[in-house]
């Protein structure tokens, strides 16, 4: 990394320069002796106070005294994907939002307030609201009023018309009449991502609780995989045995039903269990494996793919994966996308296994 002029270190930036990705390397360290040079890269969000703020990839903000800072310089954009299909942000963050339609929706300048929550009275059944981000894992958490963070929060793709400040009370209002928490969707790591947004949010006091990777990669080696389908059902609709995989517990509410059988083309795959192996009792049987696949012009969107824990390690879920991909891949589409949560290890191995690449990771962010 390159700070030099003339063989001296220069500090090349400006508070003129927030928004832009830069390259900066500070001092730090206890004392004399113990100082050491240390580099960030990312979006420069904010040079307030004697603080610059710097958000990465990854959306970490990293704070940095002025005082500490040593150099500094404008850099290019993030480097262009090298595999997989080109995609810009917008158009995967609008391909994403297509597959988990709320019930209700209200725009807010180009922002997009999103609700799907249980209706009143219908009992209080309980069911997964963990942000659906996880796939091909035991799935936790569970809440009494939306169903996934992605169909419960804002989708903020441009300006909202108003001061920020007034746009956010304007969504925790319209949150809290539908007994609902406010929770903003935003991105980070790609060209047009939302790290100023993130930063902005951060300073007044929202707080990011879920932080998931959205990956893409080319279908068609997905669907060469050698992979057993003959034991996979694909359907249009989820029946009672699907859901019973899905959510562990409850009854599923028409919200829930309204969100899974959105989207443009959508697939169900059912790998049929053994009884008495899924740890259910009294409810019939419950499939080994399950997946949804939605298919919007050349993207196959993959989620919900969960297996049984007596069934792991038997390449279900690779067979749910590769039996949706020949299906999407005969309706026309050449690019696959999914969703999957930073912590969730063995699911991203799974997927780098796969060809599947990080484009840009995506944060739910609450209100204080």
């Amino acid at each position: 990394m390159e700070f030099t002029a003339g063989g001296r270190l220069e500090v090349r930036i400006t508070p003129s320069d927030v928004g832009k990705r830069v390259s900066v390397r500070q001092l730090t360290g206890g004392g004399a002796g113990t100082e050491k040079f240390t580099d960030t890269v990312g979006v420069l969000t904010s040079w307030d106070d004697g603080v610059l703020v710097i958000t990465r990839r990854t959306g970490e903000s990293v704070h940095i005294p002025e005082s500490a800072l040593v150099a500094g310089k404008v850099v290019p954009a993030a480097p262009a994907r090298r595999r997989g299909p080109a995609a810009s942000f917008e158009e995967l963050a609008t391909v994403c939002a297509r597959a988990w339609q709320p019930v209700e929706s209200e725009p807010l300048g180009g922002w997009l307030l999103r609700a799907a929550a249980e209706p009143p009275g219908s009992g209080g059944a309980q069911v997964p609201g963990s942000g659906g981000e996880r796939a091909g894992s035991t799935r936790t958490g569970f809440t009494r009023t939306g169903f996934t963070r992605r169909a419960n929060s804002v989708l903020p793709l441009g300006d909202p018309g108003l001061d920020l400040d007034q746009a956010l009370e304007r969504v925790r209002r319209w949150y809290q009449e539908r007994g609902l928490p406010a929770y903003i969707q935003a991105a980070t790591g790609a060209e047009g991502t939302q790290e100023h947004l993130c930063a902005e949010l951060e300073r007044r006091g929202w707080r990011s609780e879920v932080t998931a990777e959205l990956r893409i990669g080319a279908l068609a080696p997905l669907g060469d995989l050698d992979a057993d389908i003959s034991r996979v059902r694909l359907d249009r609709t989820c029946d009672d045995a699907w859901l019973r995989r899905y959510q562990r517990s409850g009854t599923p509410g028409p919200h829930v039903l309204h969100v899974l059988n959105s989207g443009p083309s959508v697939w169900f795959a059912t790998v049929p269990g053994v009884p008495g192996l899924s740890g259910v009792t009294g409810e019939g049987d419950v499939p080994a494996a399950i997946g949804r696949c939605v298919v919007d012009g050349r993207w196959a969107g993959f989620m919900a793919v969960e297996v049984d824990p007596a069934h792991r390690r038997q390449g279900l879920a690779t067979a749910v994966m590769t039996a949706l991909a020949r299906r999407a891949l005969e309706e026309g589409a050449s690019a696959a996308w999914l969703q999957v949560e930073t912590d969730n290890d063995g699911a991203r191995a799974l997927y780098d296994g796969m060809g599947f690449a990080v484009h840009h990771r995506y944060h739910h962010f609450r209100s204080p």
